[in-house]
Protein backbone atom coordinates (compact mmCIF):
# COMPACT_ATOMS: atom_id res chain seq x y z
CA UNK A 1 0.00 0.00 0.00
CA UNK A 2 1.24 3.41 -0.59
CA UNK A 3 1.27 6.48 2.32
CA UNK A 4 -1.91 8.67 1.97
CA UNK A 5 -3.85 6.66 -0.59
CA UNK A 6 -7.28 4.49 -0.78
CA UNK A 7 -9.26 2.45 -2.54
CA UNK A 8 -12.77 2.11 -3.56
CA UNK A 9 -15.05 -0.54 -4.90
CA UNK A 10 -11.75 -1.84 -6.74
CA UNK A 11 -13.55 -4.99 -9.21
CA UNK A 12 -13.77 -6.13 -12.71
CA UNK A 13 -17.12 -6.44 -13.79
CA UNK A 14 -19.94 -4.19 -13.32
CA UNK A 15 -19.92 -1.97 -10.43
CA UNK A 16 -23.08 -2.30 -7.31
CA UNK A 17 -24.05 0.57 -5.35
CA UNK A 18 -23.62 -0.46 -1.70
CA UNK A 19 -24.50 1.64 1.51
CA UNK A 20 -20.99 1.81 2.68
CA UNK A 21 -17.63 -0.01 1.40
CA UNK A 22 -14.80 -0.70 4.29
CA UNK A 23 -11.53 -0.55 2.38
CA UNK A 24 -10.69 2.72 0.73
CA UNK A 25 -7.00 3.10 0.85
CA UNK A 26 -6.14 3.70 -2.85
CA UNK A 27 -2.51 3.90 -3.48
CA UNK A 28 -0.30 7.13 -4.08
CA UNK A 29 1.33 5.79 -6.17
CA UNK A 30 0.16 4.51 -9.89
CA UNK A 31 1.67 4.10 -12.93
CA UNK A 32 -0.52 3.83 -16.74
CA UNK A 33 -0.97 1.08 -18.83
CA UNK A 34 -0.05 -0.11 -22.31
CA UNK A 35 0.11 1.97 -25.28
CA UNK A 36 -2.68 3.08 -27.04
CA UNK A 37 -4.90 0.15 -28.56
CA UNK A 38 -4.31 -0.02 -32.58
CA UNK A 39 -0.40 1.53 -32.90
CA UNK A 40 -3.28 4.89 -32.09
CA UNK A 41 -0.53 7.65 -31.10
CA UNK A 42 -1.59 9.70 -27.91
CA UNK A 43 -0.87 12.67 -29.85
CA UNK A 44 -1.86 12.93 -33.96
CA UNK A 45 -0.08 14.72 -35.76
CA UNK A 46 -0.76 18.06 -37.46
CA UNK A 47 -2.95 18.90 -40.21
CA UNK A 48 -6.31 16.99 -40.19
CA UNK A 49 -5.66 16.42 -36.23
CA UNK A 50 -8.48 14.59 -35.50
CA UNK A 51 -9.94 13.15 -39.09
CA UNK A 52 -9.41 9.09 -37.98
CA UNK A 53 -10.65 9.99 -34.25
CA UNK A 54 -13.94 11.26 -35.82
CA UNK A 55 -13.89 8.67 -38.14
CA UNK A 56 -13.62 6.11 -35.37
CA UNK A 57 -16.29 8.10 -33.59
CA UNK A 58 -18.66 8.15 -36.12
CA UNK A 59 -18.18 4.81 -37.03
CA UNK A 60 -18.64 3.60 -33.27
CA UNK A 61 -22.04 5.92 -33.09
CA UNK A 62 -23.95 4.61 -36.59
CA UNK A 63 -25.76 1.49 -35.61
CA UNK A 64 -24.77 -1.98 -37.13
CA UNK A 65 -27.07 -3.74 -39.74
CA UNK A 66 -25.89 -7.19 -38.83
CA UNK A 67 -25.55 -7.07 -34.91
CA UNK A 68 -27.37 -4.95 -31.99
CA UNK A 69 -24.95 -2.19 -29.99
CA UNK A 70 -23.44 -3.91 -26.92
CA UNK A 71 -25.94 -3.81 -24.12
CA UNK A 72 -24.26 -1.02 -21.84
CA UNK A 73 -26.79 1.96 -22.16
CA UNK A 74 -25.96 4.93 -23.68
CA UNK A 75 -24.86 8.08 -22.01
CA UNK A 76 -27.71 9.76 -23.60
CA UNK A 77 -29.07 11.42 -27.16
CA UNK A 78 -26.34 12.33 -28.91
CA UNK A 79 -25.74 15.84 -30.71
CA UNK A 80 -23.35 17.26 -33.24
CA UNK A 81 -20.10 18.97 -31.97
CA UNK A 82 -18.78 21.89 -33.66
CA UNK A 83 -15.43 20.30 -34.02
CA UNK A 84 -13.62 23.42 -33.72
CA UNK A 85 -14.40 23.44 -30.60
CA UNK A 86 -12.80 22.30 -27.18
CA UNK A 87 -13.23 21.25 -23.76
CA UNK A 88 -10.76 22.24 -22.74
CA UNK A 89 -8.48 25.53 -24.01
CA UNK A 90 -6.26 22.82 -25.66
CA UNK A 91 -7.41 21.15 -29.08
CA UNK A 92 -9.71 18.10 -27.55
CA UNK A 93 -11.12 16.38 -30.11
CA UNK A 94 -14.85 16.94 -29.51
CA UNK A 95 -16.58 15.12 -32.42
CA UNK A 96 -20.04 13.61 -33.41
CA UNK A 97 -21.97 13.30 -36.32
CA UNK A 98 -25.56 13.36 -34.73
CA UNK A 99 -28.68 16.01 -35.65
CA UNK A 100 -27.97 19.59 -34.49
CA UNK A 101 -29.02 20.49 -31.42
CA UNK A 102 -32.04 23.04 -31.06
CA UNK A 103 -30.59 26.29 -30.98
CA UNK A 104 -30.31 28.78 -27.92
CA UNK A 105 -30.24 32.54 -27.45
CA UNK A 106 -26.64 33.78 -27.36
CA UNK A 107 -26.25 36.64 -24.61
CA UNK A 108 -23.66 38.94 -23.87
CA UNK A 109 -20.95 38.17 -21.46
CA UNK A 110 -19.97 34.83 -19.71
CA UNK A 111 -22.93 33.09 -17.98
CA UNK A 112 -23.02 31.07 -14.53
CA UNK A 113 -19.93 28.92 -13.61
CA UNK A 114 -20.78 25.67 -12.35
CA UNK A 115 -18.06 23.22 -11.07
CA UNK A 116 -18.68 19.19 -10.84
CA UNK A 117 -17.28 16.79 -8.27
CA UNK A 118 -15.76 13.31 -9.09
CA UNK A 119 -17.81 11.26 -11.24
CA UNK A 120 -16.19 7.66 -11.39
CA UNK A 121 -18.91 6.20 -13.58
CA UNK A 122 -22.14 7.14 -12.00
CA UNK A 123 -23.69 8.06 -15.15
CA UNK A 124 -27.47 8.11 -14.07
CA UNK A 125 -26.70 10.21 -10.57
CA UNK A 126 -24.83 12.45 -12.74
CA UNK A 127 -27.43 13.22 -15.30
CA UNK A 128 -29.81 13.65 -12.23
CA UNK A 129 -27.23 16.22 -10.65
CA UNK A 130 -26.97 18.47 -13.90
CA UNK A 131 -30.71 18.41 -14.33
CA UNK A 132 -31.23 19.34 -11.05
CA UNK A 133 -29.26 22.22 -11.25
CA UNK A 134 -30.66 23.07 -14.64
CA UNK A 135 -28.16 22.45 -16.70
CA UNK A 136 -29.68 19.45 -18.98
CA UNK A 137 -33.17 19.15 -20.03
CA UNK A 138 -35.46 15.81 -19.78
CA UNK A 139 -33.55 14.28 -22.23
CA UNK A 140 -30.26 15.51 -20.92
CA UNK A 141 -29.88 18.07 -23.49
CA UNK A 142 -27.73 21.06 -22.53
CA UNK A 143 -30.50 23.59 -21.23
CA UNK A 144 -28.23 26.06 -19.75
CA UNK A 145 -27.44 28.08 -22.77
CA UNK A 146 -24.37 30.40 -22.24
CA UNK A 147 -23.77 28.71 -18.98
CA UNK A 148 -20.35 27.47 -18.30
CA UNK A 149 -19.80 23.88 -17.06
CA UNK A 150 -16.34 22.79 -15.59
CA UNK A 151 -15.64 18.55 -14.28
CA UNK A 152 -12.69 18.17 -11.94
CA UNK A 153 -11.93 14.55 -13.25
CA UNK A 154 -12.11 11.09 -12.30
CA UNK A 155 -15.35 9.90 -14.74
CA UNK A 156 -14.17 6.30 -14.59
CA UNK A 157 -13.54 3.69 -12.40
CA UNK A 158 -15.23 2.12 -9.56
CA UNK A 159 -18.98 2.73 -11.06
CA UNK A 160 -21.05 0.97 -13.53
CA UNK A 161 -20.15 3.04 -16.86
CA UNK A 162 -17.40 5.61 -17.31
CA UNK A 163 -17.29 5.33 -20.93
CA UNK A 164 -20.86 6.48 -20.76
CA UNK A 165 -19.57 9.31 -18.69
CA UNK A 166 -17.04 10.54 -21.08
CA UNK A 167 -19.60 10.06 -24.07
CA UNK A 168 -21.65 12.42 -22.34
CA UNK A 169 -19.18 15.27 -21.38
CA UNK A 170 -17.84 14.81 -25.08
CA UNK A 171 -20.90 15.71 -26.32
CA UNK A 172 -22.58 18.07 -23.91
CA UNK A 173 -19.07 20.18 -24.72
CA UNK A 174 -20.80 20.07 -28.37
CA UNK A 175 -23.93 21.58 -27.46
CA UNK A 176 -23.06 23.87 -24.56
CA UNK A 177 -20.82 25.47 -27.79
CA UNK A 178 -23.24 25.61 -29.80
CA UNK A 179 -25.92 27.47 -27.37
CA UNK A 180 -22.78 30.12 -26.28
CA UNK A 181 -21.62 28.34 -23.32
CA UNK A 182 -19.21 25.56 -22.48
CA UNK A 183 -18.42 22.64 -20.75
CA UNK A 184 -14.50 21.58 -20.42
CA UNK A 185 -12.87 18.89 -18.15
CA UNK A 186 -9.64 18.68 -16.12
CA UNK A 187 -7.21 15.60 -15.44
CA UNK A 188 -7.82 13.50 -12.67
CA UNK A 189 -5.89 10.82 -11.39
CA UNK A 190 -7.90 8.41 -12.67
CA UNK A 191 -7.91 9.28 -15.86
CA UNK A 192 -3.90 9.05 -15.54
CA UNK A 193 -4.59 5.46 -14.47
CA UNK A 194 -6.56 4.62 -17.62
CA UNK A 195 -4.49 5.54 -19.81
CA UNK A 196 -1.51 3.70 -17.95
CA UNK A 197 -3.41 0.37 -18.24
CA UNK A 198 -4.09 1.02 -21.82
CA UNK A 199 -0.54 1.97 -22.77
CA UNK A 200 2.06 0.09 -20.19
CA UNK A 201 -0.67 -2.89 -19.11
CA UNK A 202 1.63 -5.29 -17.29
CA UNK A 203 4.83 -3.38 -17.81
CA UNK A 204 7.07 -2.96 -14.33
CA UNK A 205 7.73 0.46 -13.71
CA UNK A 206 9.60 1.86 -10.63
CA UNK A 207 7.76 2.72 -7.48
CA UNK A 208 8.38 4.02 -4.20
CA UNK A 209 7.26 0.60 -2.67
CA UNK A 210 9.22 -1.34 -5.60
CA UNK A 211 8.20 -2.59 -8.65
CA UNK A 212 4.02 -2.13 -9.58
CA UNK A 213 2.28 -2.08 -13.04
CA UNK A 214 -0.57 0.03 -13.99
CA UNK A 215 -2.47 -2.92 -14.94
CA UNK A 216 -2.78 -4.14 -11.29
CA UNK A 217 -2.92 -0.30 -9.89
CA UNK A 218 -5.77 0.12 -12.15
CA UNK A 219 -7.63 -3.23 -11.05
CA UNK A 220 -6.64 -2.24 -7.46
CA UNK A 221 -8.51 1.00 -7.66
CA UNK A 222 -11.26 -0.41 -9.31
CA UNK A 223 -11.24 -0.37 -12.58
CA UNK A 224 -13.73 -2.08 -14.79
CA UNK A 225 -13.97 -4.45 -17.40
CA UNK A 226 -16.94 -2.88 -19.31
CA UNK A 227 -14.46 0.61 -19.31
CA UNK A 228 -11.76 -1.13 -20.77
CA UNK A 229 -13.38 -3.29 -23.68
CA UNK A 230 -15.54 -0.29 -24.48
CA UNK A 231 -12.35 2.48 -24.70
CA UNK A 232 -12.03 3.46 -27.91
CA UNK A 233 -9.31 5.91 -29.64
CA UNK A 234 -11.28 9.08 -29.08
CA UNK A 235 -11.22 8.78 -25.59
CA UNK A 236 -7.96 8.20 -25.10
CA UNK A 237 -7.26 11.16 -27.35
CA UNK A 238 -9.58 13.16 -25.26
CA UNK A 239 -7.85 12.02 -21.72
CA UNK A 240 -4.62 12.60 -23.25
CA UNK A 241 -4.93 16.41 -23.73
CA UNK A 242 -6.94 17.57 -20.83
CA UNK A 243 -5.34 20.21 -19.03
CA UNK A 244 -4.62 19.59 -15.31
CA UNK A 245 -5.17 23.37 -13.82
CA UNK A 246 -6.98 26.24 -14.94
CA UNK A 247 -8.18 29.47 -13.41
CA UNK A 248 -11.93 30.80 -14.01
CA UNK A 249 -13.74 33.64 -11.80
CA UNK A 250 -10.92 33.79 -9.36
CA UNK A 251 -11.23 30.23 -8.26
CA UNK A 252 -8.12 27.87 -8.87
CA UNK A 253 -9.32 24.84 -10.32
CA UNK A 254 -7.79 21.53 -9.68
CA UNK A 255 -8.32 17.36 -9.56
CA UNK A 256 -6.15 16.80 -6.51
CA UNK A 257 -5.86 18.25 -3.06
CA UNK A 258 -1.89 18.36 -3.25
CA UNK A 259 0.86 21.04 -3.74
CA UNK A 260 2.42 18.56 -6.52
CA UNK A 261 0.94 20.78 -9.04
CA UNK A 262 4.25 23.20 -8.30
CA UNK A 263 6.55 19.75 -9.15
CA UNK A 264 5.47 20.72 -13.41
CA UNK A 265 5.71 24.50 -13.61
CA UNK A 266 5.51 28.07 -12.05
CA UNK A 267 2.33 29.12 -14.25
CA UNK A 268 -0.47 27.34 -15.47
CA UNK A 269 0.15 27.26 -19.06
CA UNK A 270 3.22 25.55 -17.86
CA UNK A 271 2.26 22.95 -16.10
CA UNK A 272 -0.40 21.99 -18.37
CA UNK A 273 2.26 22.06 -20.80
CA UNK A 274 5.44 19.91 -18.70
CA UNK A 275 2.18 17.42 -18.09
CA UNK A 276 1.14 16.64 -21.83
CA UNK A 277 5.19 16.72 -22.71
CA UNK A 278 5.42 13.55 -20.13
CA UNK A 279 2.36 11.76 -21.51
CA UNK A 280 3.62 12.48 -25.04
CA UNK A 281 7.03 10.88 -24.27
CA UNK A 282 5.03 8.52 -23.12
CA UNK A 283 8.16 6.54 -20.97
CA UNK A 284 6.40 4.15 -18.45
CA UNK A 285 8.40 5.23 -15.39
CA UNK A 286 7.86 9.12 -15.99
CA UNK A 287 4.03 8.69 -16.25
CA UNK A 288 3.87 6.42 -13.08
CA UNK A 289 5.55 8.86 -11.28
CA UNK A 290 3.14 12.08 -12.56
CA UNK A 291 0.47 9.73 -11.84
CA UNK A 292 1.50 8.78 -8.38
CA UNK A 293 1.70 12.71 -7.85
CA UNK A 294 -1.65 13.10 -8.77
CA UNK A 295 -2.64 10.38 -6.22
CA UNK A 296 -1.39 12.36 -3.25
CA UNK A 297 -4.13 14.34 -1.04
CA UNK A 298 -5.18 15.87 2.16
CA UNK A 299 -2.45 18.53 1.79
CA UNK A 300 -4.96 21.36 2.82
CA UNK A 301 -6.49 19.24 5.54
CA UNK A 302 -4.01 20.02 8.59
CA UNK A 303 -5.23 23.37 10.46
CA UNK A 304 -2.00 24.94 10.66
CA UNK A 305 0.15 23.41 7.52
CA UNK A 306 -3.48 23.28 5.13
CA UNK A 307 -4.06 27.45 4.56
CA UNK A 308 -0.20 27.77 4.05
CA UNK A 309 -0.26 25.26 1.43
CA UNK A 310 -3.21 26.63 -0.33
CA UNK A 311 -2.08 29.73 -0.15
CA UNK A 312 0.91 28.64 -1.61
CA UNK A 313 -0.64 27.41 -4.82
CA UNK A 314 -2.67 30.51 -5.11
CA UNK A 315 0.42 33.33 -4.90
CA UNK A 316 1.75 30.73 -7.63
CA UNK A 317 -1.02 30.10 -10.15
CA UNK A 318 -3.44 33.05 -9.26
CA UNK A 319 -6.59 32.91 -7.66
CA UNK A 320 -8.24 33.94 -4.03
CA UNK A 321 -9.68 29.62 -3.73
CA UNK A 322 -9.22 26.49 -4.55
CA UNK A 323 -11.42 24.24 -5.62
CA UNK A 324 -10.90 20.22 -5.95
CA UNK A 325 -12.35 16.73 -6.17
CA UNK A 326 -10.08 13.74 -5.50
CA UNK A 327 -10.52 13.17 -1.51
CA UNK A 328 -14.29 12.31 -0.41
CA UNK A 329 -15.68 14.79 2.18
CA UNK A 330 -16.38 12.12 4.63
CA UNK A 331 -12.24 11.57 4.47
CA UNK A 332 -11.71 15.31 4.80
CA UNK A 333 -13.87 15.62 7.85
CA UNK A 334 -12.10 12.37 9.31
CA UNK A 335 -15.14 10.00 8.68
CA UNK A 336 -13.07 6.97 8.04
CA UNK A 337 -15.02 4.33 9.62
CA UNK A 338 -12.99 1.11 11.57
CA UNK A 339 -11.37 -1.54 11.11
CA UNK A 340 -12.90 -4.07 12.26
CA UNK A 341 -15.85 -3.71 9.64
CA UNK A 342 -18.37 -2.49 12.29
CA UNK A 343 -21.02 -0.11 10.64
CA UNK A 344 -21.16 3.01 11.64
CA UNK A 345 -22.90 5.64 10.34
CA UNK A 346 -21.48 8.45 7.69
CA UNK A 347 -22.36 12.19 7.59
CA UNK A 348 -24.72 12.81 4.57
CA UNK A 349 -22.78 15.05 2.32
CA UNK A 350 -25.04 17.48 1.06
CA UNK A 351 -22.65 20.62 -0.16
CA UNK A 352 -19.05 21.23 -1.05
CA UNK A 353 -17.17 21.48 1.96
CA UNK A 354 -15.29 24.36 2.34
CA UNK A 355 -11.97 24.34 4.65
CA UNK A 356 -8.31 25.73 5.06
CA UNK A 357 -9.19 29.21 6.54
CA UNK A 358 -12.10 28.72 3.92
CA UNK A 359 -9.38 29.08 1.41
CA UNK A 360 -10.35 25.58 -0.07
CA UNK A 361 -13.48 24.06 -1.06
CA UNK A 362 -14.15 19.88 -1.68
CA UNK A 363 -16.25 19.06 -4.20
CA UNK A 364 -16.00 15.13 -4.16
CA UNK A 365 -19.36 14.30 -2.22
CA UNK A 366 -18.52 10.60 -1.97
CA UNK A 367 -20.62 9.08 -4.51
CA UNK A 368 -18.80 5.75 -4.68
CA UNK A 369 -19.81 5.64 -0.96
CA UNK A 370 -23.90 5.85 -1.69
CA UNK A 371 -22.77 9.79 -0.96
CA UNK A 372 -23.85 12.69 -3.36
CA UNK A 373 -22.60 13.74 -6.79
CA UNK A 374 -22.16 17.26 -6.58
CA UNK A 375 -22.73 19.74 -9.22
CA UNK A 376 -22.09 23.40 -7.68
CA UNK A 377 -22.25 26.86 -8.70
CA UNK A 378 -19.60 29.26 -8.42
CA UNK A 379 -19.26 31.31 -6.35
CA UNK A 380 -19.62 29.68 -2.90
CA UNK A 381 -20.12 30.81 0.39
CA UNK A 382 -17.61 33.50 1.57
Amino acid sequence: MVEGSMTQGAGQGPAERTPTVRDFRVPAYMPQPEAFADGAEPYPGEGDKYADAAQAYAERQAPEASSPPETVPPAGPEAPVDEDYTPTERDLPVIGSQPEPASQPHTNGPGPLYVVGDVHGYLDELVAALQEQGLLDEEARWAAGNARLWFLGDFTDRGPDGIGVIDLVMRLSAEAAAAGGYCKALMGNHELLLLGARRFGDTPVSSGAGTATFQAAWLLNGGQKTDMDRLQDVHLQWMSRLDAIVEEDEHLLVHSDTTAYLDYGSTIEAVNDTIHDVLTRNDPDECWDLFRKFTKRFAFRDERTGPEAVRELLDTFGGSRIVHGHSPIPYLLGDVGTEDGEETPRPVIEDAHIYADRLAVAMDGGVTMAGTLLVRQVPFPA
